[in-house]
Formats: structure tokens, sequence, C-alpha cells
């Protein structure tokens, strides 16, 4: 019983962070506040268009993540209408897999450690491989050290939390520009750039709003199945 009860508060827990940090990314203070999280939800985002793009045979080129919490993956692929529609699905979808994987290792300490350890030799392997601005050198190595010394040294319960908070943040970082993801595009870099929806429309013929509305559901129901299963 006592264990039900744990579980209910740790879920409500994460629940109340996810939606705090949405509605704080939706106004410049609160995304003043999560700034440390904005860059990180950017680098999900990003590797997500560049990991997919090598997936379907391309080359992931770089990143750039601006100071602004805008970012960019550069790639080269043979264009095509499916293989548009999977990189530009990439971004929403790669960090909320991503999420998810972290959330699912939480389940036991030696998973958990390894996830973390993984994590953080991710980005700052990342980093050096793809990353061509000055705001991701900045931001990410500190990242990336203080998941590796909590992998390293952090109390299992620690550990626990910590990824199944950043693996909610990589799940919900698609819904950190609502206005986005349900409009045809945006500015990355003071540059205008359709976004992600748009570009799956031009693909597959379906208006934007109709997969900004199925990454959301989908998204949404990846990550209550992997905290119930985390959390069970």
């Amino acid at each position: 019983m006592v264990a039900a009860a744990d579980r209910t508060r740790r879920m409500a827990l994460l629940a109340i962070l996810a939606f705090g940090s949405i509605m704080l990314w939706q106004n410049p203070i609160g995304a003043k506040l999560l700034y440390p999280f904005t860059i990180l939800s950017t680098w999900f985002h990003e590797m997500g268009h560049g990991l997919m793009a090598m997936l379907v045979g391309g080359r992931f080129e770089s990143l750039a993540i601006y100071a602004d919490g805008s970012g960019a993956a550069l790639s080269s692929y043979a264009p095509g209408r499916l293989t548009d529609a999977l990189i530009a699905a990439g971004g929403p979808f790669g960090p909320a897999l991503a999420g998810a994987a972290l959330i699912l290792a939480s389940r036991h300490p030696r998973s958990t450690r390894i996830a973390l350890a993984v994590l953080a030799g991710a980005i700052l392997l990342s980093t050096l491989i793809w990353v061509r601005s000055l705001t991701g050198w900045l931001v990410l190595p500190p990242i990336a050290l203080v998941l590796g010394l909590i992998a390293a040294r952090g109390s299992n319960e620690v550990r626990e939390l910590t990824a199944q908070f950043v693996g909610v943040q990589a799940a919900i970082s698609t819904y950190r520009q609502t206005g986005y993801l349900f409009s045809q595009g945006g500015v990355v870099g003071g540059l205008p750039q359709r976004s992600d929806t748009q570009a799956m429309a031009d693909a597959l013929l379906l208006p934007y709003w109709f997969w900004g509305g199925a990454i959301t559901v989908a998204i949404a129901l990846l990550l209550w199945w992997s905290l119930r299963r985390a959390l069970r």
C-alpha cells in the first residue's frame, strides 16, 4: 500500500513538473528560468532530425543552437516525399522516444545509472562532432557534466528521479512552442523557416494542424505509457 502511494505521489510530481514546464515555456520570464532545459530540449529536437537523416541514408552535417533557444540541424540526403516526412517527424518524435527510454530505464538502479551515463556521453560526443554554435558549446557540456556526476555519485533515488525528470523534459520538449507546432513556420536563427508539421504536410498532403494534433496525442500517450510502466 505504501509503495502504491509512493508511485501515485511520484506520478503526480512528474505531471506537475511537466505541466509547469510547458506553462513556463510559454512566456519570456518562464523561458529564462528554464533556460538550460530550453537548450537541452532544442538539442533533443535537432538530434532527432539529424539522426533520422542518418537512418534514411543521409548525412548529419551539423547542429546549431541559438541563444534564443531555437536550433537547426543541417543534413544532406536524397530528397523524397517519405524521406522528407520522416526527417521532419524525427524532430518531435525523437525526443519523445529518448524520453520514454530514460523513463523506462529508471525501473532498475543499474539501468538508470547506465542510461544517465549514456545520455551524458551522447551530449558531449554530439557537441564535439556536430554542434557549431557558441550557445551549444557553453550550455551543453555543463549539462552533460551534471548528468555524469549524478550517474557516478548520486544515490539510487536521485538517479531515478533525475532519469524520470529528464525523460519527461525530453518527451514534452515538442510542446515548448505549441504555436510553432500548430503553425506553418517560425523564426530560427533570425530567419523564417517552415515548421516540422508544415514540412510533413508538404510531403504527405494532410494539413499541418492535423500533424500537430497527431503528434500531440501520440507523444502524450507515449509519455503516459512509459510512466505507468516505470512506476507500477
